[in-house]
């Protein structure tokens, strides 16, 4: 890590474990596979890529044991959050969610990977509704 701090950080959900990386990434993108968004919960999720030598886990947790061959994965083990994956195709890359990063809304996606996985109903335009707050009248169909 540079010396004067990371470019971005990022923690899991509890907060006991955290990510650092002293370069920019390499890339951002969706990916649409259904490994990925089962493992994020997403139905889009969105990774950022760091060379390997850039991005540092703190504390350094094991990888989880491979549920898919030639995928490694990181997860917190007190709240579950993934941090940050590896694919033995791209053996230079890490790959952190973007959902656990402070810097995400600067960090817009630039590619689709497997697009031909994305469920029919994603649509990365600004076509739903947007509600500030919760929604919580909508979301329970409590009329406005």
């Amino acid at each position: 890590m540079r010396p004067d701090g990371p470019v971005i950080s990022g923690r899991c959900y509890c907060g006991a474990s955290r990510v650092a990386a002293d370069a920019a990434p390499e890339t951002i993108a969706y990916c649409h596979c259904v490994d990925c968004r089962r493992v994020t919960s997403s139905p889009s999720p969105a990774f950022a890529a760091f060379g390997k030598e850039h991005v540092r886990l703190d504390p350094m947790r094991p990888p989880a044991k491979p549920v898919n061959p030639g995928v490694t994965r990181w997860f917190c083990p007190d709240c579950g959050s993934a941090l940050m994956a590896q694919f033995d195709y791209l053996p230079d890359q890490l790959y952190v969610p973007l959902g656990i990063l402070d810097q995400a809304d600067g960090l817009e996606p630039v590619i689709h990977c497997h697009a031909e996985s994305a469920l029919s109903w994603v649509h990365m335009g600004k076509d739903a509704d947007r509600v500030s707050g919760s929604a919580r009248a909508i979301l329970t169909g409590v009329p406005k």
